[in-house]
Parts: structure tokens; C-alpha cells; sequence
């Protein structure tokens, strides 16, 4: 079943890929246009795009397959690393330096396959995993260190930059990342405001958004519970507020994309996009 939603000029919802880990890309991008989304969020990692295999024919393959179905690219997601080993490594901030290489290679690469696909953005981890007995400082200075070098290259192809504060990694929240935009010069650098990781660390909401907009370029969005657990939920099935949230989001003049993020539900992305879908379209200001 296909939900038709018509949505304003200022807010627009995609689908994350990551939801459909066990299709490949072009099933993908079928399925999340069945669902009803005009917008897809690519990721970047197996079985989908792994940017270092992705032949000129594969990347032909996908940017034919999303304007069949009438698919626009909201993002790609270089967060996980699943093809080498997890969601969160190799991180930014590894001890072995040959190991943190294959973080920067990869979203370097990442960067270029957007390029290609006409993606605005690309969006990365906070650092990652704090390993026992290394210094906040110290982590913070080789993470700006590996983002500046990504960020020059971002600068040549084109494409956005964002870090993604997440619960339990380097950044964690609003103060953390803007402590770190501040030690950045870069008009490539940006943020992805994930809603339900600002609602885990307890940042309030719909506040952060004002207080973020000018670095907001991408916002990630699903629901957590009130234990603020970090356990993406499909939206309205949490305690986030999320009518009040996008009403904010709308009130900062957002013209980009908000993208649905249930990587959680691999036994059936599709009934969980269309319930996504219908929420938020229910609660979304008019």
C-alpha cells in the first residue's frame, strides 16, 4: 500500500536505505518509493554503496533506478562501516592511525560517490567511541585533524561535510558540537541534527533547533521512549513532542530534507515507513 502525502514547500520527509539492509540499493530505492517518500537517504557502507567498489556502472545503475521512480537523493550516510567492521569503526579517533586512515579514506570516497550522484551532503560520525585513558582534549584535536583534511576535499567535489552528535561517542550534544564548530573553518562543514539523539542526551527540544539552525543542514528523525534509551522508534510511538519539534524546524525558514531513520526495523522497513509517514504528516504545522 502506497501513502500519498502532500507536502509543503518547506518540509520534506525521505527514507534512510539503512532500513533495508537485507535489499540491495535497487530494491531499495523501490521500495522507498512504494512507500509513498520522495526522497531517499543512501548509505554508504554494504550492501548498498560501499563507496571504494562502486564502479562507474553501479553508480549509472542507481542514479537511473532514483529518477525512474522519481527519487531525490537527501543524503548519503557514511556513519557506518559495517564493511569493515560496525556502525562506529574504525572511528575518527582510533589509536592506530592506520585504522583511523580507513575512517578519512572512506568519507573522502564518500564525498566523491555524492558528487557523482548529486547528493548535497554526506553526513559522519561524532568522533566515535572514547577508548579508556585518552584525553576528551586529545581525541577532539586528531578528530579535527582527520575532518580537516576530509573537509578540503569536501571543498573540491562539492558536497556538505555534516557530523552527527550521537549518545555515547565523542559528541554527544549541542554544547560538544558547537565547541567543535568552532575550532572548524570550513563553508563545507555542517551538522545533521538527529532528533531523537538530542532528546537521549536531554537537550530540549524544540529549543536546540533555533540554537543549531545556522549549522543545520539535514535533520535524521524518529522517536524515542521516555526513558530516553537511545532505541530509534518509529515516530509518534516515543515521548518526543515531534509536531512541536517540526513546527520549529519550519520556523527556522528549513528548506532541505528530513529523513526517516529506523535501522532498527529490518523485518519490515516498508509497514514502518508507511507508519512514519502517516505520522508525521499528521503532525507536521501547516
Amino acid at each position: 500500500m502506497r501513502v500519498e502525502v502532500e507536502l509543503t514547500n518547506v518540509l520534506r520527509f525521505a527514507y534512510s536505505s539503512n532500513a533495508y539492509r537485507r535489499c540491495t540499493a535497487g530494491e531499495a530505492i523501490d521500495h522507498i518509493a512504494d512507500v509513498g517518500f520522495k526522497g531517499m537517504e543512501l548509505m554508504a557502507d554494504e550492501p548498498h554503496a560501499w563507496p571504494s567498489d562502486m564502479t562507474p556502472a553501479g553508480l549509472d545503475a542507481i542514479r537511473g533506478r532514483l529518477d525512474d521512480r522519481g527519487l531525490q537523493l537527501s543524503n548519503v550516510n557514511a556513519f557506518m562501516m559495517n564493511a569493515v567492521q560496525d556502525f562506529w569503526h574504525p572511528s575518527w579517533i582510533e589509536s592506530d592511525p592506520d585504522f583511523r586512515r580507513q575512517r578519512i579514506q572512506h568519507t573522502m570516497d564518500a564525498l566523491t560517490m555524492a558528487a557523482s550522484l548529486g547528493a548535497p551532503c554526506i553526513t559522519t560520525e561524532p568522533g566515535g567511541p572514547l577508548d579508556d585513558g585518552v584525553p576528551r582534549e586529545q581525541a577532539l584535536d586528531i578528530f579535527v585533524k582527520g575532518l580537516n583534511e576530509a573537509l578540503s576535499h569536501a571543498e573540491a567535489v562539492g558536497v556538505q561535510l555534516l557530523v552527527e552528535p550521537e549518545p555515547g561517542l565523542l559528541i554527544e550534544n549541542a554544547d560538544q558540537f558547537l565547541e567543535l564548530a568552532d575550532r572548524i573553518d570550513s563553508p563545507m562543514f555542517g551538522l545533521n541534527f538527529d532528533i531523537g539523539h538530542f532528546y537521549c542526551v536531554a537537550d530540549p527540544l524544540p529549543e536546540t533547533v533555533g540554537r543549531l539552525a545556522s549549522l543545520t543542514r539535514h535533520y535524521h528523525v524518529e522517536d524515542i521512549a521516555a526513558t530516553r534509551v537511545h532505541e530509534h522508534l518509529i515516530p509518534g510511538r516515543g515521548a518526543i513532542d515531534l509536531g512541536a519539534v517540526l513546527e520549529a524546524i519550519g520556523a527556522t525558514d528549513y528548506k532541505g530534507w528530513i529523513t526517516v531513520e529506523l535501522y532498527p526495523y529490518l523485518d519490515d522497513p516498508d509497514a514502518a515507513g508507511r507508519e512514519a509517514l502517516d505520522y508525521l504528516s499528521r503532525v507536521m504545522p501547516s
